[in-house]
């Protein structure tokens, strides 16, 4: 059967159902097949649709593929449906490699990134003015490796907001990475567990204490470990700009 449809890839969000964007609700609504993550993905986003519904936590590459593979030459319209933003630690490349391999067509529908959920469940800001312009996604090296470039301890000496995936588990080597960077030992860190889910946990402390505060909690995964000055108390210390009285712009003199 010859057929023309887009194998759609999109971001659940970090937990919240509704945390998903419209055209990505629509897109499950409309699909015959769906391939979620369901050890992260909530079960409410893939309960009540018509599609067959695919688990693809215990499935390698070659597994997912072959659902993508056969659906997509019956003509089916399918949804692969991925934690967060498919963007981020998504392992979308792979998948696309094949894609373009037997010539499928693909698109993407982008989501809320845990880092941004985490940001929300803060209440902060990543970037504040005189503070931090520039905010770091990366993780530790673990099971999986980083390049040398990015070391945790190089990208700690840009003093800048990071937030850090994939990590709390090694939580005392994190902070004496940061440590070894340069940031002070009074730089304020959070954890957001499960960010946006009924049970998000959040520990606040600094580079000091959060180590022995993640291990009183028992805080060892699906965790966010966001760290800088933009997370300090009381107001920033300059001002933006964009609402200054004395500060004029296209749409204001």
């Amino acid at each position: 059967m010859t057929t023309t449809e887009t194998v759609y890839f999109i971001g659940a969000g970090p937990g919240d159902p509704e945390l998903i964007t419209v055209k990505g609700q629509r897109l499950l609504k409309e699909a015959d097949i769906v391939i979620f993550t369901g050890s992260l993905v909530p079960k409410a986003l893939v309960s009540g649709l018509k599609a067959k519904i695919y688990d693809s936590a215990g499935l390698n590459l070659d597994e997912v593929f072959a659902i993508i593979l056969t659906s997509w030459k019956e003509g089916k319209r399918i949804v692969r449906l991925h934690t967060g933003d498919p963007s981020i630690y998504g392992a979308i490349n792979e998948q696309f490699a094949l894609l373009k391999k037997h010539a499928i067509p693909y698109a993407v529908v982008p989501g809320v990134s845990s880092g941004t959920a985490t940001a929300a469940a803060l209440c902060t800001e990543l970037t504040l003015p005189e503070v931090s312009q520039t905010v770091i996604f990366t993780r530790r090296a673990g099971r999986t490796p980083v390049p040398v470039k990015e070391d945790l301890a190089l990208l700690a000496s840009h003093q800048a907001t990071m937030m850090i995936f994939l990590s709390v588990g090694m939580i005392e080597n994190v902070v004496t990475d940061l440590l070894d960077g340069g940031y002070p030992e009074d730089t304020p860190v959070a954890i957001v567990e499960k960010a946006s889910w009924p049970d998000e946990k959040q520990i606040r402390g600094t580079l000091a204490t959060i180590a022995s505060l993640v291990k009183k909690e028992g805080i060892t995964k699906t965790a966010i470990i966001a760290v800088g000055q933009v997370l300090a108390e009381g107001p920033p210390p300059e001002l933006s700009k964009l609402y200054d009285k004395n500060f004029s712009h296209g749409f204001r003199k």
